[in-house]
């Protein structure tokens, strides 16, 4: 049953132009999609995770409410990660959430960040190879990030295995439940060139 906390958190994102017009319920749904994925991988919440690209709070807050487990929360537009620390205050709460405003290329380099997180999670945060290379230094040895697909789930070249082996991770499939989710996990330190520089991602793509 979601909280009145969350929903109002979601409502109000939308009311703010951070979520689109679909209905909340079906958000919560695709939300809830990222923690069935880590179901199937562990029956044990993660110890912490961190949302990249967050945005308008999605799928961060849904699974920062379900699991009560320390979150993080990466957004790079001011607006929006104010927004989040706004909602972090309000009544119903869960205790353990941080908002952090940067780009991910450097905050991922935080000596607190670095190497921190079991879990990452990204919804539109970008095109593949972007993500992956943004999201890699956050991660743990085994770490798994878990990515939002589009709906058409069959294009085999979305993520290429070669890239990202560059970056210390490997792809363990796609997985649907509703939407789909493509599973990557970290099986190695990330080289010291990565990520590349503000922007250098975006603009020349690993793959």
């Amino acid at each position: 049953m979601t909280s009145q906390w969350l929903y109002r958190a979601l409502e109000e994102s939308r009311a703010r132009g951070f979520l689109g017009p679909v209905a909340i319920e079906t958000q919560i749904e695709h939300a809830s999609g990222f923690r069935h994925v880590w179901d199937d991988i562990t029956p044990t919440p993660p110890a912490q995770f961190l949302d990249l690209g967050s945005g308008g709070g999605l799928p961060g807050l849904v699974l920062f409410e379900y699991w009560g487990v320390p979150a993080t929360f990466v957004d790079s537009m001011v607006k929006r990660t104010s927004f989040l620390e706004e909602t972090m205050q309000w009544e119903g709460a869960p205790s353990g959430g941080m908002v952090l405003n940067g780009r991910a290329e450097q905050l991922s380099r935080d000596h607190d960040l670095e190497g921190q997180f079991p879990l990452v999670t990204a919804r539109s945060f970008g095109p593949p190879a972007v993500t992956a290379e943004c999201a890699v230094r956050f991660l743990a040895i085994e770490g798994v990030l878990i990515v939002s697909e589009p709906p058409n789930d069959d294009d085999p070249d979305r993520w290429n295995p070669s890239a990202l082996g560059q970056l210390g991770l490997r792809s363990e499939g796609r997985v649907r439940h509703g939407a789909a989710y493509q599973i990557l996990r970290k099986i190695r330190p990330t080289p010291e060139r990565y990520p590349r520089e503000i922007g250098i991602p975006g603009k020349s793509p690993l793959f």
